[in-house]
């Protein structure tokens, strides 16, 4: 007869459960995912001289991609017609992300502060400037601020981002809402606060806000990035749509995949709590059951007083297990019908004896 596990087994079933989430617990950490590098330029010098020429580096942009250089004036307030345009150099990037091109400094058709503004032409629209002081060109202060600030869309609308394990467990799913836009109007646009909304299915979409750090110049563009973030155990076909004012600026699709992983969870939680209050259940019955070689008393009872001994000795002994017992009476309906009683006999009969008869 096999023995069941006893209240030992079921902590260990716990402590398997246990190990399990703890497992999951630590796989579904999502990994410390690597900073994106933002696109950067340096200059050889920061000081050159009309006629002159300068090395223009850059590191952390996006591979096989088109640069262009340009020297522009009053910090290219107004966009690209303050730049010497006809002068500009075109670069590819390595499969590194970094270029090196020779850029001739000219005069620009804007007095200075002067910079060197190196944007991409295909791939995200990053753009860079940078500080160049030309020692023969004259210096004018910066317009005064004045206009209307116009943000348009230009391109690079999409979500960045992924699901991890704990997404899969109904944690809540999160991405990164870019998107290139443009300052058409004649002033800059500090600190400019969107509103992304989030609609599911056929809903309205949901409004927050979202304020992006930065300025875009008049005729500038700027790669904005806002955090977007749907609620726990979110699934199916959501849009994100991202609004600047009263104008919806850009839309984008988010289908978002079932959290089977809580399923999983719970169909665990089905198998093993049963199975532990079953195996807990047959430990008691196994531990209180009597024991053969011992009747009457369970296990673990305590022993009988000592006044009572005389009374187990006058009780009739218990035949042991195996041993043959007293006959059991017969049943009532198996009884022998009682019979007449009989004259006792004195003699004997003999067969010699003669027979009796009457006097002829």
């Amino acid at each position: 007869m096999s023995r069941t596990p006893g209240p030992r087994a079921v902590s260990r079933a716990g402590a398997v459960l246990a190990a399990l989430a703890l497992l999951v617990l630590l796989a579904a950490a999502p990994p410390a995912s690597a900073s994106e590098g933002k696109p950067t330029a340096a200059l050889s010098q920061q000081e050159a001289a009309k006629g002159t020429e300068l090395t223009a580096t850059g590191t952390g942009w996006r591979a096989r991609t088109l640069v262009m250089l340009l020297v522009c004036g009053q910090n290219m307030i107004g966009g690209t017609n303050s730049c010497a345009n006809a002068d500009g150099v075109a670069v590819s990037v390595g499969d590194d992300g970094r270029f090196t091109a020779r850029l001739p400094v000219v005069a620009p058709p804007r007095p200075c502060p002067c910079v060197v503004d190196v944007a991409s032409v295909n791939g995200d629209q990053s753009t860079v400037a940078v500080p160049l002081k030309i020692t023969d060109h004259p210096v004018a202060d910066l317009p005064t601020e004045s206009g209307t600030a116009r943000l348009a869309l230009l391109t690079g609308v999409r979500l960045r981002g992924g699901d991890g394990v704990l997404t899969w467990f109904g944690a809540p799913p999160s991405r990164r809402f870019t998107a290139t836009v443009g300052n058409l109007g004649s002033a800059p646009v500090k600190d400019p606060v969107f509103r992304l909304g989030t609609a599911h299915g056929v809903f309205a979409p949901q409004w927050e806000e979202a304020r992006w750090k930065g300025t875009i110049p008049p005729g500038g563009k700027a790669e904005v990035a806002l955090d977007v973030e749907l609620p726990a155990g979110a699934h199916g076909d959501y849009t994100v749509s991202l609004k600047y004012g009263e104008t919806v600026l850009a839309t984008q699709p988010w289908g978002v995949d079932r959290p089977y992983g809580v399923l999983l969870f719970w169909g665990l939680l089905l198998v093993v709590i049963p199975t532990a209050l079953f195996r807990l259940g047959m430990a008691v019955v196994d531990r209180v059951r009597p024991r053969p070689g011992a009747p009457g008393r369970h296990r673990g009872a305590p022993p009988a007083p000592e006044g009572a001994a005389a009374v187990t000795a006058r009780l009739p002994e218990v035949p042991a297990a195996g041993a043959p017992g007293p006959p059991a009476p017969p049943l009532p309906w198996f009884t022998p019908e009682p019979r007449e009683p009989q004259p006792p006999q004195t003699s004997a009969p003999s067969e010699n004896r003669p027979t009796t008869k009457g006097h002829s």
